[in-house]
Formats: C-alpha cells, structure tokens, sequence
C-alpha cells in the first residue's frame, strides 16, 4: 500500500491479558456477529474508541486497551467508513496481517453502566433486525 493513511499511534481492545510483543491475528469470531469469524484484525488511531471495543468485547476478561502496530499493509475500516459512513471518523483500520502489541495504555475513558448497556443494547437491535452486517 503506498498511500499512508493514518501515521497512529494505534490501539486495539480486548478483555485478553496480552504482553509486550504479542501479535494479534485474524481468524477469530466477531465481538458484534459471533457467528461470523473474521478475516482482518481490526485497530483504531482513538484510545477511546479502542475502549468502547474493549468494553464490548466477548469474555469475562478485565478491558484492556494496547497500543500496537500492523505489521503489513491495513486499509480503512468499511463497516465503519465510506461504504456505511462518510471518510473515517473513527479512525478504524483493518489488516488481513498481525499487529503487534507495544505497549499498553491503562488511562482509557470507561463507560458508565447505564452507556455501556445502550451500546449492547444497540448491537443486539442490529443483530435482530440484520442491518448490523458486518463487511469481511
């Protein structure tokens, strides 16, 4: 890819205990369509959008919130970007290649309960209605 499309840094969340150096991979079910297995990895350049996808995340593991970097070439994120939204002002980014865990940042902004409950709430609407269909 030779256009650059964010310089970062990077995040990803996840209730996964990860460690420095760690890569992350695709291959694994969606948080939002657990039916679905994914085929990219997904990141964002917004520390807090990083949080809300950590919060959602499957499992009972603590929220985590990591800094990473991709390993190969990543494009914007189409569930999130032009082909449902104009530009990307998530900053979200997907990669068919790894990314790697460098760091992690644990001074994220949480959702209260009563926030954290409308976001399930939302994502359980779309599953019901299917218009939440992910782009893979």
């Amino acid at each position: 890819m030779s256009e650059v499309l964010d310089e970062g840094p990077f995040f990803h969340g996840t209730k996964a205990d990860l460690q420095v150096g760690d890569l992350l991979t695709a291959g694994f079910r969606s948080n939002y369509r657990p039916e679905v297995v994914m085929n990219h990895i997904y990141f964002t350049a917004l520390v807090d959008g990083a949080g809300l996808a950590a919060e959602l995340a499957a499992g009972d593991g603590e929220p985590r919130v990591y800094v990473v970097e991709p390993t190969g070439d990543f494009e914007n994120d189409p569930n999130v970007t032009d082909k449902k939204f104009p530009g990307n002002p998530t900053r979200s980014y997907r990669s068919r290649e790894p990314i790697r865990v460098v760091g992690e940042v644990t001074d994220w902004t949480r959702l209260t309960p009563e926030a954290l409950q409308a976001w399930r709430d939302r994502i359980a609407a779309l599953r019901a209605d299917e218009r939440g269909e992910i782009i893979n």
